[in-house]
């Protein structure tokens, strides 16, 4: 049975999404602290796990940063707060969403079967890709080009990831947005294009006949890619 991690402090909270989870169909893994959520994770293997922001031994802002470093277990942030800032800053952390206190606990339900249902967590049969001198590992969301891994921010590579799975279709900015940031994300459209900038410059040694980003006006995005190993 698939296993969500709830680290969450606040007992009521996690007993009540303990049982909303367990009722569809998942186990469940609870912590009351952030220390002990990372201590966790050398044993359990969650498919996600439902992140609150204040904690005690570690804040959830430490406990993401050790999960991005280790695997690319989706990510749910929840917390009391509401600011703008507080959320963008998760969500460009590496979180896969965001959900703010009070929140019913059949949203919370349906946000990890939104989550989950993405392409970047699916589970893909090659574990690697080649285009070129391009070489993508999706399972350890590592790049290399050249034989030089990459340094890109979180959200950068969940952009690069989700279109080398899908090489030569075209995906428009709202696509990559409820693929990417989440259907929650409150920012810019405009935050895509940057993003494909900052890939680009990245790749500016890949030669086009390997693979690049393009541009299709008024339609969107491609990683068109003439041969992929």
């Amino acid at each position: 049975m698939k296993t969500i991690m709830i680290v969450e402090d606040e007992p009521a909270i996690s007993r009540v999404l303990s049982a909303y989870i367990k009722k569809a169909g998942y186990d469940c893994v609870v912590c009351s602290r952030g220390d002990e959520a990372v201590e966790q994770l050398g044993t359990v293997q969650p498919v996600l796990i439902l992140l609150d922001v204040m904690l005690p031994g570690m804040d959830g802002w430490e406990v993401l940063r050790e999960v991005r470093s280790r695997n690319a277990c989706p990510v749910i942030m929840l917390t009391a707060r509401g600011d703008i800032g507080d959320r963008l800053a998760g969500l460009n952390s590496g979180a896969d969403d965001y959900m703010t206190k009070p929140f019913e606990p059949e949203e919370v339900v349906a946000r990890i079967h939104a989550v989950l249902r993405r392409p970047s967590h699916a589970l893909i049969a090659e574990d690697q890709k080649h285009y070129g001198s391009l070489r993508i590992h999706f399972k350890s969301r590592t790049v290399y080009l050249n034989g030089v891994s990459l340094s890109l921010t979180p959200k950068d590579l969940a952009v690069l990831l989700f279109l080398a799975e899908h090489p030569n279709q075209i995906f428009s900015r709202e696509q990559l947005i409820e693929r990417v940031w989440g259907m929650d994300y409150e920012g810019s459209d405009r935050a895509v294009d940057h993003a494909i900038k900052r890939l680009r410059q990245a790749l500016l040694h890949m030669s086009p006949e390997e693979g690049e980003i393009r541009t299709l006006r008024g339609t969107g995005y491609q990683f068109y890619a003439n041969q992929t190993t």
